[in-house]
């Protein structure tokens, strides 16, 4: 089941800088729709950050996503 969401909304999910979720999407990691500021990511295939349960703040980064077979990371 795919969530689409922007790319910020990705990496606050994921806990991860939103350069970083562009990379993932062109290395094939994340699914993408679309294209410039309209491109949504899949956040079902993220992975989700540890958070404060008061604060919100990060404690820990979601784990990357596993490279596609057969792809090299960039």
């Amino acid at each position: 089941m795919m969530r689409l969401v922007t790319a910020e909304d990705a990496a606050w999910y994921a806990g991860r800088p939103v350069g970083t979720i562009w990379r993932w999407a062109s290395e094939g990691r994340i699914s993408k729709v679309g294209t410039g500021k309209q491109a949504r990511y899949d956040a079902a295939g993220l992975n989700k950050a540890e958070r404060d349960e008061w604060t919100r703040a990060l404690i820990t980064p979601g784990e990357p996503p596993p490279l596609p077979a057969g792809a090299r990371a960039a």
